[in-house]
């Protein structure tokens, strides 16, 4: 009997590391088609709601200067840039440049703590379902992606960004 439990137990374990490396093969192999933007392309349009049911569609800021963010509650580097990024965001916003922040798969609950405990002001999206996150390719949390006033990407910065690298970062976006 011990025998037969010890047999079952290890053919579940090896069916979940068989699952776990094709899954890893399959997401490797599907990388391109997932996204993975590149400086100088045409950043993808996309339309998600702020936390107070309003859509935002990329699209809809031609002409503006856009600072997207990808970011996490949980994610220590994104709590350090934000109140940077809502510094910026109260010189940049009326000249022109927009931050759109989009966080990853948290729930509304969680999302509008961290937005009291930290008085942020800008958008902040909601990318329930990781489409956004996945449409551009997006894997280490913060990622911010600057976009020009004709909609293409000029920048990718990976990382805690400092108040002096986003307001350059904004200067660079602002329009003309």
């Amino acid at each position: 009997m011990k025998k037969k439990k010890r047999l079952v137990m290890r053919s579940i374990i090896l069916v979940i590391m068989l699952a776990a490396i094709v899954y890893t093969l399959y997401a490797n192999f599907t990388k391109e088609t997932r996204g993975e933007m590149a400086v100088g392309e045409q950043a993808p349009d996309f339309i998600l709601s702020d936390m107070d049911g309003n859509e935002h569609r990329l699209s809809d800021y031609r002409g503006q200067g856009v600072f997207l963010n990808f970011w996490g509650t949980w994610c220590k580097p994104c709590e350090r840039e934000m109140p940077y990024m809502n510094n910026q965001y109260e010189v940049y916003k009326d000249q022109g440049v927009e931050i759109l922040a989009v966080n990853v798969g948290e729930p509304e609950f969680v999302i509008n703590k961290f937005i009291q405990k930290h008085g942020l002001n800008f958008p902040i999206l909601k990318d329930t379902n990781k489409e956004v996150l996945n449409l551009y390719g997006v894997t280490p949390l913060p990622t911010t992606m600057l976009i020009d006033p004709e909609g293409k990407i000029t920048a990718i910065e990976t990382g805690e960004l400092s108040e002096a690298k986003i307001k350059g970062m904004m200067e660079s976006i602002k329009p003309q």
